[in-house]
């Protein structure tokens, strides 16, 4: 069983998502539940913590390493806090040999920062990541897990990273 002070890293209104997402399964297979608990969890803290890893495992009967697994194998979870903006350039060959290396250089220049690190300010971090499933429309990048950018020139690259530096600090 997990520690009093473990199990106050979530709010009650969590777990009820939790309980929700475990509904949609039968109950001998709960742990099916791990992906969408881990999302809530992140939505909730902004990263998914050993501590909220434990939670979910123990929520779901499961190993703590089992969750884990399932944390680290997926870029979308943060393993610790990331800028208000993350951005995960595509590095995996396709993207490479269309120009994914330089994209992650020129935002590595244009932010001052270094793959994996944030800005000082907190509004950007900077990953790489594999295959957004967009090879094509090289160089690509996903914003907050959430919104692809594709055919990232330099200059659209600036403007991305303008505007969100714009909208960041409003």
């Amino acid at each position: 069983m997990i520690s009093e002070a473990v199990s106050q890293v979530i709010s009650d209104a969590t777990r009820a998502r939790f309980a929700r997402e475990v509904a949609k399964y039968p109950a001998d297979q709960k742990q099916s539940a791990v992906m969408a608990c881990l999302a809530i969890v992140q939505q909730e803290l902004g990263y998914v913590s050993a501590e909220s890893e434990e939670i979910v495992a123990d929520y779901l009967g499961m190993a703590p390493i089992a969750v884990h697994e399932v944390s680290t194998f997926y870029n979308m979870y943060n393993q610790q806090p990331v800028g208000k903006y993350k951005l995960n350039v595509c590095t995996n060959l396709p993207c490479q040999l269309r120009d994914g290396g330089k994209a992650l250089k020129h935002l590595e220049q244009k932010l001052g920062i270094s793959m994996n690190e944030t800005t000082p300010d907190g509004l950007f971090t900077l990953q790489q990541c594999e295959c957004l499933g967009a090879c094509a429309d090289s160089p690509v990048l996903l914003v907050n897990d959430r919104t692809m950018c594709s055919f990232m020139s330099n200059d659209k690259l600036d403007q991305l990273v303008d505007g969100l530096r714009a909208a960041g600090t409003e």
